[in-house]
């Protein structure tokens, strides 16, 4: 294969790439739960560690470790579906009345496929995202920060593998994370 023909192959896998990530965002702001869990993988990781203050000389410990420290939320297929589940009951404090929300996603960067950028099975992504949260009249919260994610094609679908959510904020300032990133 030539360079030029990797070339359009990698820009296309891009956009497909991009559509899947842009398809996402609406199913979470439309409040489409259960066509956003059929997305995931079976297992799936779906991680948000936090982040500290630390001085220069200590960047290693910015973020808590995985496995060793506690997150955000460290979480998988079920306990991700039992959240949807207590959403979609009507009966859970802190989204009755729902939040509306606004996921912006930019910035997407296709780090690596494999086997190939011509034929691939999984890839690494980068993005960086937005989220607006309005809640009753005066519940306002902006989230920003950067997804690692993997994706893997299951029957010809792309499907959401790994999540790694980093918020550019050490300190929480919603009330909760009730919401999906």
């Amino acid at each position: 294969m030539t360079t030029v023909e990797t070339n359009i192959s990698r820009i296309l896998l891009k956009e497909e790439i991009q559509d899947f990530l842009f398809r996402e965002a609406e199913l979470l702001d439309e409040r489409n739960f259960e066509e956003w869990l059929d997305l995931l993988t079976d297992d799936i990781r779906y991680w948000m560690p936090m982040r500290r203050n630390v001085k220069a000389n200590e960047l290693d410990r910015e973020f808590t470790r995985e496995g060793q420290d506690i997150n955000w939320f460290d979480e998988g297929k079920g306990t991700l579906d039992r959240r949807v589940r207590q959403i979609l009951t009507g009966v859970h404090w802190a989204e009755e009345p729902l939040s509306r929300i606004c996921h912006f996603v930019t910035n997407v960067q296709l780090l690596g496929a494999e086997p190939s950028i011509t034929d691939p099975i999984e890839v690494s992504v980068k993005c960086r995202f937005l989220i607006y949260r309005n809640r009753v009249q005066t519940e306002t919260d902006f989230l920003i920060g950067k997804r690692e994610d993997t994706l893997r094609k299951v029957n010809e679908e792309w499907k959401i593998s790994q999540r790694k959510i980093i918020l550019d904020q050490n300190v929480l300032l919603a009330k909760n994370l009730t919401f999906f990133f």
